[in-house]
């Protein structure tokens, strides 16, 4: 089968230059990559002029439509994938981190995008800022889309997973995606990247995928580009000093490989949950994936007393591991991913062993079940020990990218600290405590050399997601050998598909452009409630004003004694006697919020369908009994959820008799639409 890139609309395999990608079990050639051919300045112009557009005009809310639909379609398709997996090594559990992990982080990012972004194609980014005494000049800042292209060079490991990790942020950014996948597992790729193509789901141009050498794609790049790369630290440095990066300032998110640690804390002893739990993780991704994942534990410390049980509990547990053909029934773990790759992880464990010694797996000498270890890339776990992990070095530098983990001592948490920052910047480190104390000092310590940092104890033990499991909510990346970059991260994964431009000019003006009333702006005041309208009548922009009310001490006392509210500040002026922030008696600020919705709502049934919370809320100013209060309700924002309503955010200004402010608060409410 000859993998074909998906560009402009169609398949195509021009190239003449062959490589053929091989099963990791057995040594048979099962796909050829034609490299060279494709126009690389073309497969660009498409995205920017075709793709690019064409997300744009979708709002943020109908891109996360997208993503969901595309999620759904895979789902009921995804048995063919893990298939295919199977040649490369991986087996039914492998899959599972690969092809459900990105599907499922589809589904996140829909609803995310669906629930914390607008209906809309524009980003607020922040409130406005008064820039003049006179409140007629302002500025903001807003977030849109870039108007160019999102180039992914992905990794072998996770041909689904990284794929669709870095598709989902890009389209609901609004960014057109090139995609490259790893050359050796690029079957399984090719197969995810036909179906999102046969889904019809996204909109021509914002998926492209290429199969094989990228060529000079990156001659042809600009500022309105972005690069993500997933891979090793030597191609990554090599990608960053592309002239074409350094010239157009292209934006590069860099995910390398580290040697992340798994540390044992001082109270972990044998017997405790804390120990058993270390042993089980390290084991864990010492062979999921036979190892080959970049979060994987490459380090695994203990306090020097426990090494020898650590060993002792690793070297049972990894006993028990069949390594094997990935489609057998009980084979735990298959082969890396092809010969270069097993002789690749040979070679550094060639490295490491001047300053360990092999407590457990021989790599000349060991059982696979159902396939020929002389064919397939297979090896079994290997355990080494560095009896002086200070002295050494190498084991914080070099990267057997595989099976393969180092068992180390330290004296103290700070050595513990110490020795997890010599990786010289981690994606992850994990930590086995029931220690807050021991926790704050090694998680603290180590923090500025790790993108991710996950304490594990037996109250968490049951819901944690592990050492090795990047989720679609938090950053994935690390500092300084991780590459320096972030992806993942909720919503923080769009911020490098997004421009950040600073808005200057008047209040109205700001308004205008932005959707989102400004202070200062002009006010639309109606006979009617803003509340009778519907929500595609209601103006940005539409005002109410209310009535006074007066607060009586009879009010204070009231609602102390029905709410249980007896906060001194409200119930005497001898309790608040020389107080720093209140004049004597004050009223309750919740008993303010009370009486300013009843000033401002209008009771009758209507349009407004439900009140669902309120942000922002700031008190500014204590009333005291005998003091008046009146609203300023300004319709500020508009957001589309359905077809049937649509969210309203309100600016409520509580004023005193007197003009001042004394509370400040956005109220939320759902408001019906036509019909």
């Amino acid at each position: 089968m000859r993998l074909e890139s998906y560009v402009q609309g169609r398949w195509a395999a021009p190239g003449t230059d062959l490589v053929l990608v091989r099963s990791a079990v057995t040594g048979e050639p099962v796909a050829e990559v034609a490299s060279g051919g494709l126009a690389m300045d073309e497969v660009l112009d498409h995205a920017r002029r075709v793709g690019g557009p064409a997300l744009r005009r979708l709002t943020f809310h109908d891109r996360a439509a997208m993503l969901k639909a595309l999620a759904q379609y895979l789902t009921e398709r995804k048995e063919a994938l893990y298939a295919l997996s199977l040649q490369t090594g991986a087996t039914r559990g492998d899959s599972l981190i690969d092809v459900d992990g990105g599907i499922g982080t589809l589904f996140v990012f829909a609803s995310k995008g669906r629930r914390e972004l607008p209906n809309a194609t524009v980003l607020l980014d922040g409130e406005a800022e008064s820039l003049s005494r006179s409140g007629r000049f302002a500025g903001r800042h807003v977030l849109t889309s870039r108007a160019g292209v999102a180039v992914h060079i992905n990794a072998f490991n996770f041909p689904c997973w990284g794929l669709l990790e870095k598709l989902a942020p890009a389209l609901l950014a609004g960014v057109p995606v090139v995609t490259k996948p790893a050359t050796v597992t690029a079957q399984v790729a090719h197969a995810l990247v036909r179906m999102i193509a046969e889904s019809g789901i996204l909109p021509a141009g914002a998926l492209q995928c290429v199969i094989g050498a990228t060529g000079d794609l990156f001659d042809h790049l600009t500022g309105q580009d972005v690069v993500a790369f997933t891979g090793s630290a030597e191609t990554a440095s090599r990608l960053q000093r592309h002239p074409v990066i350094a010239r157009e300032a292209v934006r590069f998110n860099a995910e390398r490989d580290s040697l992340n640690a798994a540390i044992l804390g001082p109270d972990a002893v044998p017997g405790t949950p804390e120990f058993d739990l270390f042993v089980r993780e390290v084991a864990k991704e010492m062979t999921v994936k036979a190892g080959q994942k970049c979060t994987a534990i490459r380090r695994a410390m203990a306090p020097r007393a426990q090494v020898p049980a650590v060993i002792d509990a690793l070297r049972q547990r990894l006993a028990g591991v069949r390594v094997g053909d990935p489609a057998l029934e009980g084979v735990r773990m298959g082969p890396v991913v092809g010969l270069d790759q097993r002789r690749d992880v040979r070679a550094k464990l060639d490295l490491l062993a001047p300053e360990t010694e092999r407590v457990a797996g021989d790599p000349d000498d060991f059982a696979v079940e159902g396939a020929d270890p002389a064919r397939g890339a297979f090896l079994p776990p290997i355990l080494l020990h560095c009896p002086d992990p200070i002295r050494a070095t190498r084991v914080h530098q070099v990267e057997a990218f595989g099976p393969a983990c180092t068992v180390m001592g330290y004296a103290d948490p700070a050595e513990a600290v110490r020795l997890a920052n010599r990786g010289e910047g981690s994606l992850v480190a994990s930590l086995y405590t029931h220690d807050p104390a021991a926790a704050a000092e090694i998680v603290f310590g180590a923090s500025a050399f790790h993108g991710r940092l996950l304490v594990v104890d037996r109250d968490c033990a049951k819901d944690q997601t592990g050492h090795g499991s990047p989720v679609p909510h938090l950053v994935h990346g690390g500092p300084g050998r991780a590459g320096g970059g972030e992806e993942l991260g909720g919503m923080r994964a769009l911020r490098p598909y997004l421009q950040r431009t600073a808005l200057q000019g008047s209040p109205a003006m700001l308004t205008a452009l932005t959707g989102s009333w400004v202070k200062g702006a002009p006010v639309i005041e109606a006979a009617a409630h803003p509340f009778r309208a519907r929500f595609e009548e209601l103006e940005i922009g539409r005002t109410f004003h209310s009535g006074e009310r007066t607060i009586t001490v009879e009010d204070i006392e009231h609602f102390a004694a029905f709410t249980g509210d007896t906060f001194y500040a409200h119930m005497s002026d001898e309790a608040v006697k020389d107080h720093p922030f209140f004049p004597g008696r004050v009223a309750h600020g919740y008993l303010l919020l009370a009486f300013a919705a009843g000033l401002f709502v209008d009771p009758e049934p209507g349009p407004v369908l439900a009140n669902y919370g309120l942000d922002s809320l700031r008190f500014l100013k204590p009333l005291r009994p005998g003091e008046a209060i009146r609203v300023r309700l300004t319709a500020k924002e508009k957001s589309p959820r359905t077809t049937q309503y649509g969210e309203v955010r309100w600016d409520v200004e509580i004023l005193t008799g007197a003009g001042e402010t004394a509370a400040t608060y956005e109220l939320l409410t759902m408001n019906a639409m036509r019909g």
